[in-house]
């Protein structure tokens, strides 16, 4: 996909994206482990790590994608694997694509919540901290398995051979 007036910054953005995605990954798992060992403020603070990594790889993403419109003409890197491996790209990207877009509301909710139900003292209120959970636990693995698929999409996309 290089063209020849296409800068070097863009051709490494969608490696950044990737680890962008590892890193929210290792965030995610953390931030999981440390609430059932019952550690609150270090949660709070590895989900809002974890956010803000997701907010960066997202502006590095829209970035990729305009920055390649603008010198290639095309928006988007062609997968040039074949047979197999073609499907299960393609079922991987929709699905990725389809939840992605559910992770910013899904997680900003959960961490409004967290957030309104900690302002409220050292035990919070009850309600906001059961709606908080509720929403935590379709949150996690929508946005793990988004950060999963982005590190697997780029590796395929971008390090899978052709035919």
């Amino acid at each position: 996909m290089k063209d020849f007036m296409t800068p070097d910054w863009v051709m490494w953005l969608p490696a950044v994206n990737a680890s962008l995605n590892g890193l929210a990954t290792v965030l995610l798992v953390r931030g999981w482990l440390q609430i059932r060992r019952g550690e609150r403020v270090a949660h709070k603070q590895t989900m809002l790590a974890a956010f803000g990594v997701s907010v960066a790889f997202l502006a590095c993403y829209l970035t990729y994608h305009f920055a390649l419109q603008h010198f290639t003409g095309s928006g988007s890197k062609k997968f040039e694997g074949v047979g197999l491996i073609r499907t299960v790209y393609f079922a991987i990207l929709i699905s990725h694509i389809v939840l992605a877009g559910f992770v910013p509301f899904l997680a900003g909710r959960a961490i409004w919540l967290g957030l309104k139900a900690d302002r409220a003292g050292r035990l919070g209120d009850p309600a906001t901290w059961r709606r908080h959970r509720q929403v935590a636990k379709v949150t996690f693995p929508v946005w793990l398995y988004v950060s999963i698929t982005g590190v697997v999409i780029y590796f395929l996309a971008y390090h899978w051979p052709s035919s």
